[in-house]
């Protein structure tokens, strides 16, 4: 079968101005994260044994789900020497690609350090905020049979360079299979603790503490279903960094500065995670769109994870032929995609117009797969529309900011009637007396 009679790839395909586009375009944006009662259920019941039992508990749900037997949890912690070895170990073009993106990654989250700042009023008042590091935080890392050391260096890179006091990471190692360049990612960013448990059971752990493990302040990473309902429940005792949705692309393409196979490329790398990924080309040339149709069929036919793509993109997967760049603005907007590249000439003149994305990717060269793995920027980025008010995972997640207030005498005697009049107003009276004290 040549390429040009291959069957076109089953994926929505809409015209902004066709009558019914706003409702169907709608639609096809929805998604709801529905709540399992099962996953609900379990999850309920491992945060309250582990509450109740500590150690035994962890131990009990890690032979259980992972098959992993341990007399002591503190048989399941890795030493970091382990760790070291495992980076040491790494064949050079692996360790050679681990360190480069660890040290992008640094460089980047560098330049959100804050130091705080005070000011001096007109009454001799100091006034500001003290910015000041977390001081135990967890890390959640994805294990089985698949192996992410970017994840690693996404989430603890920035809480490193943030000034955290302890860095808890866990890990699943079903079977006791252990993954030499998460080990090796845990050593090159410096985690000061290692251990190989998972699910709703290392959740719960990180949130409480049990005998072996102490209590974080706010647990952050990727993981099941399980592990995220783990992260909703325990929110409140601990930050956490987002319940992450369903992986997302937007592409705003003007059809005249790519390859569509580059394009159709793009929207496979989010398609291929899972079938509720969603991956969008919002563009007002119509011969391009169907070129972008016809590498997409194509492409698809060479790659492991097919099955999956094609079911993403035949439920969630859509092609939009639109007015102008104006209206894919508009549209992108709407949509606040975790991931936007705009391919276009004059990038720049479009992202001005773009209120809502987790990152933004600008220019035909510039990929969404490089900022997930080693441009620099974290990829933990907001899904589900949340990029209308979050932000991507950053320095400042480890952070806490603390205000600064130091009256003068003077400025005592200049606000106590302020604060003395509001406090009356409402009824309280301690805080009355305790202004007008002091003028």
């Amino acid at each position: 079968m040549s390429p040009s009679s291959l069957p076109l790839l089953p994926i929505n395909r809409l015209d902004s101005t066709e009558a019914d586009f706003a409702k169907r375009f709608t639609s096809l944006l929805a998604w709801e994260d529905e709540k399992d009662q099962a996953v609900e259920q379990v999850v309920s019941e491992i945060i309250q044994a582990v509450r109740r039992e500590g150690d035994a508990a962890v131990l009990r749900y890690t032979e259980r789900f992972d098959r992993l037997h341990a007399q002591r949890l503190a048989d399941l912690e890795i030493p970091l020497s382990v760790c070291q070895q495992a980076l040491a170990d790494l064949p050079s073009h692996q360790a050679y690609t681990l360190e480069a993106a660890h040290q992008r990654i640094k460089s980047f989250h560098e330049r959100q350090l804050s130091p705080g700042w005070s000011y001096l009023d007109e009454y001799g008042n100091r006034l500001g905020q003290k910015v000041t590091a977390l001081d135990r935080v967890g890390l959640y890392v994805p294990g089985g049979k698949a192996a992410y050391p970017s994840s690693v260096l996404m989430n603890a890179v920035p809480a490193k360079v943030a000034g955290v006091g302890e860095l808890i990471m866990v890990v699943p190692t079903p079977d006791g299979q252990r993954n030499p360049l998460v080990l090796a990612a845990a050593a090159l960013a410096q985690a000061d603790q290692v251990f190989s448990i998972g699910g709703a059971q290392a959740v719960a752990a990180l949130a409480y503490g049990t005998q072996t493990i102490a209590a974080v302040d706010k647990i952050t990473g990727p993981g099941n279903a399980y592990v995220a309902e783990a992260k909703r429940r325990v929110f409140g005792k601990v930050g956490i960094d987002m319940i992450a949705g369903p992986s997302e692309i937007l592409v705003l393409c003007d059809g005249r500065q790519v390859r569509p196979e580059w394009v159709a490329m793009d929207l496979f790398s989010q398609a291929e995670h899972d079938e509720l990924a969603q991956a969008i080309l919002l563009c007002p040339d119509a011969d391009f769109i169907e070129q972008v149709h016809h590498a997409l069929s194509r492409l698809v036919m060479n790659l492991p994870r097919r099955t999956v793509i094609e079911r993403s993109m035949a439920d969630r997967g859509l092609l939009v032929k639109v007015r102008d760049m104006n209206e894919a603005c508009e549209l992108a907007n709407q949509v606040a995609a975790e991931h936007l590249e705009i391919v276009a000439e004059n990038p720049e003149l479009w992202a001005d117009q773009i209120r809502h994305a987790g990152a933004l990717f600008l220019g035909p060269w510039s990929s969404e797969s490089l900022g997930d793995y080693c441009a620099g920027p974290n990829h933990v980025l907001p899904t589900m529309r949340t990029a209308r008010f979050s932000s991507p995972l950053g320095v400042y997640d480890f952070q806490k900011r603390s205000s600064l207030i130091q009256i003068s005498e003077k400025g005592a005697k200049v606000l106590g009637p302020l604060a003395s009049c509001l406090a009356t107003a409402e009824g309280l009276q301690a805080h009355a007396a305790s202004a007008d004290m002091r003028i």
